[in-house]
């Protein structure tokens, strides 16, 4: 045998080692069945079923969004799986997805206009409202059908 041979012959003895020191600990990490019930390939089976399966909220490591971590309960087992809080208006919904209708009309005394969103489906056992009101500011400027900003007037030739 080659020099790699060995090398990958110490390894995967290492990572055996490891696994099963973590597994009689009872350390698995996240072996439980996701909400909707489809379960990651490459981590084993739990005996555990998607209504047994408790999650928390995601939690940010920093500020109010981004990367983060949320907990997973399962019987008498927590561990924590990554999650992530979208930085925009979504931050306060991000386990509730909603199908959205138009954008209203602009509200002259607010300068904002809104849309309604009805709920699509809620994640990780998120309670999530059956309907959302979302609003924006208006855009200063019209658009026309091609997505570009109408100018406000016209240039006429000299």
């Amino acid at each position: 045998p080659n020099k790699h041979t060995n090398t990958i012959k110490v390894l995967l003895l290492i990572l055996l080692v490891c696994y099963q020191t973590r597994a009689a600990a009872g350390e698995f990490y996240c072996d439980f069945i996701p909400a909707g019930g489809k379960h990651d390939k490459s981590r084993p089976a739990s005996e555990c079923s998607p209504t047994e399966t408790q999650y928390g909220k995601c939690v940010p490591e920093h500020g109010d969004c981004g990367d983060g971590l949320r907990e997973v309960t399962c019987k008498d087992r927590t561990n924590k799986i990554q999650c992530k809080i979208p930085c925009n208006w979504k931050k306060d919904i991000s386990d509730c997805k909603y199908k959205f209708g138009p954008w209203g009309s602009c509200d002259a005394a607010t300068n904002t206009k809104s849309r309604s969103g009805t709920l699509k489906k809620a994640l990780f056992n998120a309670e999530c409202q059956a309907t959302v009101r979302v609003s924006k500011p208006c855009s200063p400027r019209a658009k026309n059908a091609k997505g570009n900003i109408k100018p406000s007037f016209k240039h006429v030739g000299s």
